[in-house]
């Protein structure tokens, strides 16, 4: 059963998951090897945009909150594991957002 601090649980998470890949995305673009950060810039806009999606839906009280949990934390997961290949302290932070957003979002959909 959801509850609300549950619920607003995952909204912050969600929304901290879209800071943290908007940052690595805006900071992989400034890096050297620009070829070589291709997916992970990719993922990092994919990942911003379906958190801030799913926030939304999720403030909304959308009867799909649990898919979109699903699908959010998938996302989450490809965007972790990409990041957590780079060095860089931008894509380590946004790695760990990307794990605890998906954390969230699997209890979501489990509730």
């Amino acid at each position: 059963m959801v509850n609300a601090t549950n619920l607003q649980q995952c909204i912050d998470e969600c929304l901290k998951c879209m800071q943290a890949c908007n940052h690595c995305y805006d900071a992989c673009l400034k890096e050297k090897d620009l070829a070589m950060m291709k997916e992970c810039i990719r993922l990092d806009r994919e990942c911003a945009e379906f958190c801030s999606f799913t926030a939304n839906a999720l403030s909304r009280s959308s009867m799909f909150a649990a898919i979109i949990c699903r699908v959010c934390a998938e996302i989450c997961d490809a965007c972790a594991e990409e990041c957590a290949k780079h060095e860089h302290e931008h894509c380590q932070r946004c790695a760990e957002a990307c794990r605890s957003c998906a954390e969230a979002c699997r209890a979501m959909a489990a509730a």
